[in-house]
């Protein structure tokens, strides 16, 4: 009877809310057996901390909670910027344009971030997020500087260029099956963006199914093994989660019937 509470107030919240009030009763005196780690996900908004003088330590200790392969998801990880440490926000440069428009690309610092969370024995959870601002369709006020609410949230808009952004996308995989191996990046989680039911989308459902169209598709190009999944709502009743859910299972295996799948 325990185990079937635990499982309607964790596994199934939104049931539950759906019944209404719910009353569930724990003998805290009783005791079910050891309490073995569970622990094998963690995510933070700050990427550049990361490979600062305490992240590497603060990972590896994350690393050892668990025997399973701990994953690690961090926000910020295509923002703009130079990699100046602050509270909610982050950036790494991995994507500028010359003075012809032609992309340059950069992973140094992307590098730092996963070099640190690979060598403490964890693995990235990779959020493929946010829009630089060279790709932005409104890009200023670009950066965040919490806690102010209504500033830079140039990185929050879809991109003027979807082929741009995929091509951002490709060249990132590929970049990691050079640095790590494609077995590594082969153990990879990716998804795309954050939470884009609320503030950090501003643009509509459906460009964001269209963003998520192209970067799955430029995962899968460069890396057909990888998996992808999302998008990570807040909620599964709002519209983007809804109509993405339906489609994540189908393109998260090999023999998906849409392109992005493949």
């Amino acid at each position: 009877m325990r185990r079937a509470a635990v499982f309607l107030a964790t596994v199934m919240p939104a049931l539950v809310w759906a019944q209404g009030q719910t009353t569930i009763r724990v003998d805290g005196g009783a005791s079910l057996g050891p309490f073995g780690p569970v622990f094998s996900y963690f995510g933070y908004d700050e990427p550049n901390y990361t490979y600062m003088q305490y992240g590497p330590k603060l990972v590896r200790e994350l690393a050892r909670l668990s025997p399973s392969p701990v994953y690690i998801r961090v926000h910020h990880l295509l923002c703009t910027g130079d990699g100046t440490a602050a509270l909610k926000w982050g950036s790494t440069n991995a994507y500028t344009e010359d003075a012809s428009g032609r992309p340059v690309y950069d992973w140094t610092i992307v590098d730092r971030i996963f070099d640190t969370y690979i060598r403490a024995g964890a693995k990235p959870f990779v959020e493929i997020g946010f829009m630089p601002e060279a790709l932005s369709i409104h890009p200023q006020p670009y950066a965040r500087n919490w806690p102010k609410p209504d500033d830079g949230q140039g990185w929050s808009y879809p991109p003027k260029d979807y082929a741009r952004w995929g091509e951002l996308v490709r060249q990132w995989v590929l970049h990691s099956i050079r640095r790590y191996g494609r077995r590594e990046v082969e153990s990879w989680y990716w998804e795309v963006w954050n939470e884009p039911d609320i503030s950090y989308w501003k643009g509509t459902a459906e460009e964001y199914d269209q963003l998520y169209d192209y970067a799955a598709a430029a995962l899968k190009s460069a890396l057909p093994s990888a998996r992808i999944g999302g998008p990570a709502t807040t909620s599964r009743l709002s519209h983007a989660g809804h109509q993405r859910h339906r489609q994540a299972g189908a393109e998260c295996l090999p023999h998906a019937g849409n392109d992005a799948g493949r």
